[in-house]
């Protein structure tokens, strides 16, 4: 999972073929979000703020789940 430069974010893996993007925060808690178009994970990695772009565009915009890993995901849940 690579790591980003942000106080919020820690890591992020995106799976182009699910269009599914893991995001590690710095709590520790990890999260799914499912149907995450590829330019928003490119957003994502350019944005200057990494918390501001997840909490204006990733944010209460695609269904999400906690997981523990990539092998193990939990089923998304509706805000």
């Amino acid at each position: 999972m690579p790591h980003v430069e942000s106080s919020m974010i820690t890591q992020v893996e995106y799976d182009d073929s699910a269009d599914e993007l893991d995001i590690v925060f710095s709590s520790g808690k990890a999260y799914r979000y499912f149907g995450v178009p590829p330019e928003v994970y490119a957003g994502l990695l350019d944005a200057e703020s990494k918390g501001q772009f997840f909490n204006d565009e990733i944010k209460d915009e695609y269904p999400y789940a906690e997981v523990r890993s990539r092998a193990h995901a939990a089923r998304p849940r509706r805000r």
